[in-house]
């Protein structure tokens, strides 16, 4: 086993060390960077995959001097890469205003208190701009009662419309059904329209009341029909009520007798 620390080191025995040359190499050129720990100071957006880049996320960052410097202060640039497409993104420091300045490669997500309109513009530009908000709120306003109102005019106008056509329909008599089965002349049609009317009467039936039983009906010859008795009309109207099963007493089929009760 090797050891952790090495004392001792092994030469050739054909080792010359002054053949060992040492080569000076150029010295890079632009600006000192440096590798540095950061986190993203704001969010962003990727211009080239659209990835969102939340703010606080940890990046090995290339720190560099842009040369340039606010009241002696130096601006400092840093570089990143996308965590998506390793694109590379570029910002730098803004003492100006305390803050951070996006340079290439992502766009700063908008934040309305970094708005600076608001800043800059000038008390009678304020006025002006708020009374044309308020002269868009009131158009808009306006807009919104007109057509409301003009939904309310073609409710108004449809239910006028089914309750004439309902009013028409309650109108017809059997002589209009008559002309209008002597209109049909299709056999298939006459036989729908019959079992339409037996599907009627058959409901008809089915949902009339006991008084409806005993109503005298007039023939069209002005004779009388017999009055059926009580009985025969409830017979002919169908009962949808439960009918209950009487209990089967199992004990008395097994030999089981009951107790009698002593009285009291």
């Amino acid at each position: 086993m090797s050891e952790r620390k090495v004392l001792q080191k092994y030469y050739p025995p054909d080792f010359d060390p002054s053949k060992i040359v040492r080569h000076k190499g150029p010295k890079p050129t632009g600006p000192k960077q440096q590798t540095v720990r950061l986190m993203a100071p704001f969010s962003m957006k990727c211009l080239n995959c659209g990835e969102f880049i939340y703010k606080g996320r940890k990046f090995n960052a290339r720190k560099e001097h842009s040369g340039e410097k606010y009241y002696n202060i130096s601006i400092f640039r840093f570089y990143i890469r996308c965590t998506r497409c390793s694109s590379e993104v570029t910002f730098k420091t803004d003492p100006k205003n305390m803050d951070y300045t996006c340079e290439k490669g992502a766009i700063r997500n908008f934040e309305p208190w970094r708005d600076t309109r608001e800043k800059d513009e000038t008390e009678e530009e304020r006025l002006n701009r708020l009374e044309e908000e308020e002269n868009e709120s009131a158009m808009a306003k306006l807009e919104t009662k007109t057509l409301d109102s003009k939904r309310e005019m073609q409710i108004a106008d449809a239910l006028d419309e089914i309750r004439t056509r309902n009013a028409r329909n309650e109108r017809l008599d059997s002589a209009d059904v008559l002309d209008t089965l002597l209109e049909v002349s299709d056999p298939a049609e006459l036989e729908l329209l019959r079992q339409e009317e037996e599907d009627a009467e058959s409901a008809r039936k089915a949902f009339r009341t006991e008084e409806d039983m005993f109503v005298r009906r007039v023939i069209d010859d002005g004779a009388d029909e017999a009055v059926p008795s009580k009985e025969e009309a409830k017979a002919d109207i169908p009962s949808f009520k439960k009918t209950v099963k009487r209990r089967r007493d199992m004990g008395a089929a097994l030999g089981i007798k009951k107790k009698l009760k002593p009285l009291v």
